[in-house]
């Protein structure tokens, strides 16, 4: 398992959205944390942060 922190409810929501698609969420802990599948990791943060780079937002490690 790894945990994802989701700067606002907007990333979050994307979060969720990209699990329809290919789901990797385990656990939805509260509104800025997600619990997702370990293995699944790398390729969640590179798709996130191509999303939120099509939003003009940043993505920081953590």
């Amino acid at each position: 398992m790894a945990s994802i922190s989701a700067s606002d409810s907007a990333v979050k929501q994307i979060l969720i959205t990209m699990n329809e698609k290919d789901p990797f969420i385990i656990e939805d802990l509260d509104d800025y944390h997600l619990v997702i599948k370990a293995d699944d990791e790398y390729r969640v943060r590179k798709e996130l942060e191509a999303e939120l780079e099509k939003n003009t937002y940043s993505l920081e490690a953590t």
